[in-house]
């Protein structure tokens, strides 16, 4: 399959998270409750459900997207070449809603499959549940409620999946695989446990953007590798 992939039809997207609110304390009483209920089987005895709060980006029912980064790779005079561009919004609506017309827009012009490293587990049922929330309409590509796994696997990739073999207790994370395959990572930035202070305490949302691009490389970079090409150099990434 992966040889027969051509890496020019490719979407690669990643997204980050927080929790909807800045701390738990800003939750409504109800919310409170559901909160607690959600964490009642994960708490340590020195610990409350507020403490736990923090994960709440993890969970749609819970949290918000605050960027979506989108790449594709390109050729030009034979080389390789990755260009980028992210959607973020304080209002999730729009931030979602522009994120899907851009995906329109590319299924037009041959790009037919999206991939993310653990997406179908995060990244894919994420986006389309918090759509739901804001009442807009999924595109085709994401409109797979129901969908078996072997009816979708052509359109949406998983570099988690793909590393899996079957193995469906393996999990791996982006930055093993990409140590493994000796790939750049944006080491010197956050990482996905701190997304959340960057955002809410430090409010500090570029830095959360350039994260997240460079993650969306690193799949890219990735399948690439999967594939028995060589990867495209740092340098050679194009924000647009």
């Amino acid at each position: 399959m992966l040889n027969e992939l051509n890496i020019e039809e490719v979407l690669f997207i990643d997204i980050e998270t927080a929790p909807a609110v800045p701390g738990f304390d800003k939750l409504t009483e109800t919310w409170q409750k559901l909160w607690e209920h959600k964490m009642k089987t994960q708490l340590n005895e020195d610990e409350t459900a507020g403490d736990l709060y923090q994960r709440a980006g993890i969970y749609a029912e819970f949290g918000r997207i605050i960027c979506i980064s989108m790449g594709y790779v390109v050729q030009k005079q034979g080389e390789k070449f990755y260009r980028v561009k992210s959607f973020y919004d304080e209002n999730e609506k729009i931030l979602i809603n522009n994120f899907f017309q851009a995906i329109q827009k590319f299924l037009k012009v041959g790009k037919s499959k999206l991939c993310a490293h653990n997406g179908q587990e995060f990244d894919f049922p994420y986006i389309a549940r918090r759509a739901i929330v804001h009442g807009l309409n999924l595109p085709k590509i994401l409109d797979i409620a129901g969908t078996k796994p072997w009816e979708i696997k052509d359109q949406l990739l998983d570099t988690l999946q793909l590393w899996k073999f079957g193995d469906y207790k393996h999990y791996t994370s982006l930055s093993l695989l990409c140590e493994l395959f000796d790939i750049p990572t944006p080491k010197d930035e956050i990482d996905g446990s701190q997304v959340a202070r960057v955002y809410w305490e430090d409010n500090n949302l570029d830095r959360i953007i350039r994260y997240c691009e460079k993650d969306t490389m690193a799949v890219a970079n990735l399948l690439l590798r999967y594939k028995g090409d060589k990867i495209i150099p740092v340098e050679n990434m194009e924000v647009v």
